[in-house]
């Protein structure tokens, strides 16, 4: 048995009956070029669920499930799952005429509305079929207890190649023998041994949270006096129609940009490409409320997700080639960001948000980015669990803030092309989780100089999701006008 880490195990407490934290990607792949008529839909299908059998010894952890301990008292463990059998966790469907991007969203939203099977290994792949122009799409949806983004990039690498001729992979070492799933007396007998071994750690780990509370406290105080603006605090977003209790129906909406010119733009306008996405969502909100007559009374407040791990550990789809090794777990910290939409001009939003980006990154370097992974080590998953719930919608009617109003977050992806069984991957689209009490998830992911963009949402609290999509699009092209502007008048 191999405990969970202290986020992993946090991210599978954390999942209420509507939240399911899994998060996803959509691969379109093309026609197989030169051969379309020798494969049909059954022979492409077949295709990919072999790749996945030859290969998913390459990741241990897909055959491997979660026991709990009972009464949550102590993170469940990682074993073996005996009754592996890829047929389980590979499937295929077909997509309504006429195929298009809209039907595929719908479809990903239905998927990912699903919870995963708690009691077997926490992925599954979905072959689309039905796509327009003989396409093919792939949705592979795996738990945030398994990865985060970027060791999803990494697993992905597995499974992916360089050219359609593929790679030979290795064979396993020896013939896969997995013990039986350990009864609730080994469990306990487990998680009472690892009790007994970390009394010194939880201390030491109590004690590094008190310090950097303390550390942020006197560093916020310090921005206030030179005149800055500190991050927002937890539970001080406003309300808003983003928040509140989600129910179980999704939507989903894709958009794209082409990333050498949102380079160039963030270039002209003396910010980076994050703080660009963040602003356009910031201005897709802005319209959103203005449209509805909403007013929050304040700016909205997004959580961006963050990486701990070091540059020399952030490695692309194509870095994991070949390698035999996947860097799977959450190594991740979450810094709040104020989104200015009380701001009327979107160049002087642009550069509120980014100057707000700048400062919460300074907390977080300040931090380490230890704070969310310490919590979590520190919290038995009983509490988590009741934490998770502690701050949905109810609560929030009650009085209480929500922690942000929106997730942004943007995962840098595979620069070199990938293909999958042969067939061309000619897009991927990420799908980021909605979490108890917060309605939106905005997920950027890069791959091949493009920028592809998905929005996911709970139905209830986000009905308008489609029009908040071409919303983002025309807060992003304001942007880019400005730019335009900006570079013609230097000309």
């Amino acid at each position: 048995m191999q405990p969970l880490e202290g986020l992993d195990a946090a991210f599978l407490a954390m999942e209420t009956g509507n939240a399911h934290l899994h998060v996803a990607a959509v691969l379109v792949l093309e026609p197989p070029e030169g051969r379309r008529s020798l494969f049909s839909p059954s022979t492409r299908f077949s295709q990919v669920r072999r790749l996945v059998e030859q290969r998913v010894h390459l990741v241990p952890q897909l055959r491997r499930r979660v026991v709990q301990v009972p009464f949550g008292l102590q993170r469940p463990a990682w074993v073996d799952d005996p009754e592996f059998d890829v047929d389980d966790h590979v499937r295929r469907v077909r997509l309504p005429e006429p195929g298009g991007m809209a039907e595929l969203e719908e479809l990903v939203a239905d998927e990912v509305a699903r919870p995963l099977d708690l009691t077997r290994p926490l992925w599954e792949i979905v072959v689309v079929e039905g796509l327009s122009e003989e396409r093919l799409a792939l949705v592979a949806k795996l738990h945030h207890a398994v990865l985060d983004g970027i060791s999803g990039a990494s697993l992905l690498g597995a499974f992916l190649d360089l050219d359609p001729r593929g790679r030979p992979v290795p064979l396993p070492g020896q013939s896969w023998d997995p013990d039986p799933v350990p009864g609730v007396r080994s469990v306990l007998t487990h998680a009472a041994s690892t009790v007994a071994r970390t009394p010194e750690a939880l201390v030491a780990t109590f004690q590094r949270g008190v310090d950097t509370l303390v550390d942020v406290a006197g560093h916020n105080q310090r921005l206030a006096e030179r005149g800055s603006v500190p991050p927002p605090a937890p539970f001080s977003a406003p309300r808003s129609s983003l928040n509140g209790t989600v129910s179980s129906r999704r939507h989903y909406v894709t958009t794209s940009v082409s990333l050498d010119r949102a380079r160039q733009v963030a270039r002209t306008l003396g910010v980076t490409v994050n703080d660009l996405l963040l602003a356009g969502v910031a201005g897709a909100l802005r319209q959103k409320m203005e449209q509805s007559g909403e007013d929050p009374g304040q700016s909205l407040v997004a959580l961006v997700p963050v990486s701990t791990r070091s540059r020399s550990r952030r490695r692309t789809t194509a870095d994991a080639f070949g390698s035999g090794s996947v860097d799977l777990g959450n190594r991740i910290s979450g810094m709040l960001v104020s989104l200015s939409t009380d701001v009327d001009d979107p160049v002087d939003r642009l550069q509120a948000v980014a100057a707000a980006t700048a400062v919460a990154k300074e907390q977080e370097r300040l931090t380490g980015g230890r704070l969310l992974s310490d919590v979590a080590q520190l919290l038995p998953p009983a509490v988590m669990s009741r934490l998770a719930r502690w701050v949905t919608a109810p609560v929030l009617g009650r009085g209480l803030r929500p922690v942000c109003n929106v997730v942004v977050s943007s995962l840098p992806g595979p620069h070199a092309r990938l293909w999958c069984a042969g067939s061309r991957v000619s897009a991927i689209y990420p799908v980021g989780p909605v979490a108890a009490g917060v309605g939106l998830n905005v997920t950027c992911m890069t791959y091949q100089g493009v920028g592809y963009i998905g929005l996911l949402a709970c139905r209830k609290l986000v009905p308008d999701l489609r029009e908040l999509g071409s919303m983002l699009d025309d807060s992003l092209g304001e942007l880019a006008k400005a730019a335009a502007e900006l570079e013609g008048a230097v000309g």
